[in-house]
């Protein structure tokens, strides 16, 4: 400083270069430090083992409170249903007993069912059993047995003579008689017996002769003389 105060011209043309060289040379090894500690600092994380991610799918049990196992409900186990065997049509011997005996043949006709009947010693016209029992499965064509209580009513046979052969046959089946044949099955009746309006019972047999007469030879002329 000089005497009136102010600074001394000389003092402060030294300092200043010295300030700056010291304020750059502290600043140089600022940044020098920096570097180095961060090229270690990048060598040492380099050499370090990296950390594998856990695998998808992967996780970590957490601990819970309830420590008890939970046991997972098994499905009820299903019953054997029982197989249950029937016919490819579902066909099944129908329920007949106490029924007359001509509609229960006609319930067994329309399931294209074939029928006998044996008629008892006792009264009525019911049915008392059937074989098969009722709700047998069976198949078309299977004969179906009536025992029927009753003896077999009379009947009167029907006039059959001229008939085609096949239509004579349904209408003795239909009411109530069997069919039966002397000769031929095709052409029409030329006899039956019993004969029309005889008395018979159900389930007898009419004897049906079907078919063309043979032709009679005419009648010889006497020989022309010449």
């Amino acid at each position: 400083m000089t005497d009136d105060g102010y600074p001394d011209p000389g003092t402060g043309a030294e300092q200043g270069p010295n300030r700056t060289r010291l304020i750059l040379g502290g600043g140089l090894a600022v940044v020098l430090l920096a570097v180095i500690g961060a090229s270690g600092g990048w060598i040492l994380a380099g050499e370090a083992e990296p950390i594998t991610p856990p695998a998808s799918g992967v996780t970590t049990p957490t601990p819970s409170g309830d420590a008890t196992p939970k046991v997972s409900a098994s499905p009820p186990q299903q019953r054997p249903t029982a197989v249950r065997t029937t016919t490819a049509g579902g066909l099944t011997v129908p329920e007949l007993v106490g029924t007359d005996f001509v509609r229960a043949r006609q319930e067994l006709r329309d399931r294209k069912l074939g029928w006998r009947l044996v008629f008892g010693t006792g009264s009525g016209r019911g049915v008392e059993r059937t074989s098969p029992e009722p709700g047998t499965p069976v198949r078309r064509g299977i004969t179906v047995t009536l025992w029927v209580a009753g003896p077999a009513p009379a009947l009167p046979v029907p006039d059959l003579v001229a008939q085609e052969c096949g239509d004579a046959a349904d209408d003795l089946v239909e009411a109530g008689f069997y069919p039966s044949y002397r000769t031929l099955r095709r052409g029409p009746v030329t006899a039956q017996e019993p004969e029309p309006g005889a008395t018979a019972h159900w389930n007898d047999k009419v004897t049906l002769t079907c078919g063309d007469e043979p032709p009679t030879d005419p009648e010889a002329s006497p020989p022309v003389t010449p």
